[in-house]
């Protein structure tokens, strides 16, 4: 690592993900954004260079291509990293893995995301559970929107002794809104082949002791995904106790339904009135009035917005990798304030 009073940070792919990492990176006071690196020629990388972002072609071809539809270019990715300390990968799905060679050659940081598997980089990531062992790590993976979530609120529970094992039921969205006319389902439900779906799995590569099984079925809609849970605790226990457990997340925002908040569509509706980018939800969004404990059985419902909730965890393992900053608690505060993470349950008062 070189030294600067910021770091320097890359982002590749400009799409859902790219574009809200670049928007957080930004933000942040202790990093600076170096650029972003595409290969579109469409509206979605012009945004960057609308921004006062660097915009460089993460191919020659790109470059070219770019340039010849009139875009102003800085460069090639080459160029970019070059110039930055560590790169965040957010280009589609099994693209991110074959660019690993390229970042191991230029001794570059990197960090990718869910839709790559745990093996490419060895360590998976969610900043309230595991971030000391990312520190000083070469690399690392932000892991689904799902499995955000689910580790989230289940290391919570663990966090407070209360957590034995847990069953989940998971309803995904069929794809990203601003893609839904493109494909996706309609009037069908789709099972996951295959139980435990993929998320459990990957909740352990993050906690190895999480006694974890999702089932998922995908579901015509685009707004988010919506979760259901059912876990045993170690001992009986008080709704208030689990509320508290789930409060000491500051990533967790406890809702209700007897504000209005009853479906996805009103809480991304809230999400937009309280002046998010985008309409995004960071948190988990957990309905704290439908919670129900009997005995030592909890039931609980949450919203995921997909295109948002690894967006801090993404800037917490920056500082991990690096070592900028060595106790979670002190980056997990710092991105929330820029981020201003905490403003859904600050505008709801106490749930």
């Amino acid at each position: 690592m070189t030294q600067h009073t910021k770091l320097r940070i890359a982002v590749n792919g400009y799409g859902v993900i790219g574009k809200r990492v670049a928007d957080a990176v930004y933000q942040q006071i202790d990093m600076t954004l170096s650029g972003v690196a595409d290969i579109g020629t469409d509206w979605r990388p012009r945004i960057a260079t609308h921004k006062g972002f660097d915009l460089f072609g993460a191919t020659p071809d790109a470059v070219q291509a770019m340039r010849a539809a009139g875009m102003q270019v800085t460069g090639t990715l080459d160029d970019l990293l070059e110039v930055s300390d560590l790169v965040v990968d957010c280009t589609p799905k099994h693209v991110a893995s074959r660019n690993v060679e390229l970042y191991r050659q230029r001794g570059l940081k990197f960090i990718l995301h869910g839709g790559e598997k745990h093996d490419v980089t060895g360590h998976s990531f969610v900043a309230e559970a595991n971030f000391a062992s990312a520190l000083d790590r070469d690399c690392t993976r932000v892991v689904s929107c799902n499995t955000t979530a689910t580790v989230r609120t289940l290391s919570a529970l663990k966090r407070a002794g209360l957590l034995r094992r847990a069953r989940g039921t998971l309803l995904r969205r069929a794809t990203d809104p601003w893609e839904s006319h493109l494909g996706g389902i309609m009037n069908t439900l789709l099972p996951e082949p295959e139980i435990p779906s993929h998320q459990g799995p990957d909740a352990r590569t993050v906690d190895p002791d999480l006694d974890v099984i999702t089932m998922a079925v995908k579901v015509p809609e685009t707004l988010a995904h919506l979760h259901y849970w059912a876990v045993q605790l170690t001992r009986p226990a008080s709704k208030d106790e689990v509320l508290a457990a789930f409060r000491t997340s500051s990533r967790i925002a406890l809702i209700g339904q007897d504000t209005g908040l009853t479906a996805i569509n009103t809480v991304k509706e809230f999400a937009a009135d309280l002046g998010r980018p985008h309409d995004d939800l960071y948190e988990v969004a957990l309905w704290a009035d439908m919670l129900k404990v009997e005995g030592d059985e909890l039931f609980y419902a949450y919203m995921v917005d997909n295109q948002a909730i690894v967006i801090p965890e993404t800037i917490d393992a920056i500082r991990a990798l690096t070592g900028s900053i060595r106790d979670f608690r002190d980056s997990i505060e710092r991105t929330d304030a820029a981020l201003n993470i905490g403003i859904m349950s600050r505008a709801l008062g106490p749930a």
